[in-house]
C-alpha cells in the first residue's frame, strides 16, 4: 500500500519558491487591486500554500498615483492617525494622501488585508509600491501579472 501516499506537503522557508511579480495599478479600483495583491503576498494562489509560512511572492506595484476610487470616496474616505499628544488625532482625506504620498494609499489598503501578527509584518516587507512607472527592482526581473486573470 506504499504506492498511494497521501501525505500533506507543508512548505517551509527552505522549500518555498518566491518569484518577483509586477502589478500595474493604472485604472484599477483600490480595494479590488489590494485584495489580489494581498493574496499574491500571502501565497494563496500556490498549491503549496501553508498558512503559517511566508510562501507568497514579492510584489512590485507601479503607477500607484493612477489608482481609482468609486463614488465620492476621494473626498469622503479618511485616514486616521495619532500624533501621541492629547488632542492629537488627525484625519487626512484620500485626495490629500494621494497628493502627498500616492504609494501609501495602496500600502495601507494591502496592510489591512494581511494577518495582524509577525507573519503579516514579514509579508508586508515583500511589497514594494511606486508612484510612477519606474521602479528599483529591475535587477530582480519581475514578471508582469494581469490582475484580470487572477481570481
Amino acid at each position: 500500500m506504499d504506492t498511494l501516499s497521501y501525505k500533506t506537503i507543508s512548505a517551509n522557508k527552505a522549500t518555498v519558491n518566491k518569484a518577483w511579480l509586477l502589478v500595474d495599478a493604472e485604472g484599477e479600483t483600490l480595494g479590488r487591486l489590494s485584495s489580489k495583491v494581498a493574496n499574491l503576498l500571502r501565497g494563496k494562489h500556490k498549491p503549496s500554500f501553508t498558512p503559517h509560512v511566508d510562501c507568497g511572492d514579492n510584489v512590485v506595484v507601479i503607477n500607484a498615483e493612477k489608482i481609482s476610487l468609486s463614488g465620492n470616496k476621494w473626498a469622503d474616505k479618511t485616514y486616521q492617525r495619532y500624533t501621541g499628544y492629547p488632542g492629537g488625532q488627525r484625519f487626512t482625506s484620500a485626495k490629500e494622501l494621494l497628493d502627498k504620498n500616492p504609494a501609501s494609499i495602496i500600502e495601507k489598503a494591502v496592510k489591512g488585508m494581511l494577518p495582524k501578527n509577525k507573519l503579516g509584518a514579514d509579508l508586508f516587507r515583500n511589497l514594494k509600491v511606486y508612484a510612477g512607472s519606474e521602479h528599483g527592482q529591475e535587477a530582480q526581473k519581475p514578471t508582469a501579472v494581469n490582475l484580470k486573470d487572477i481570481k
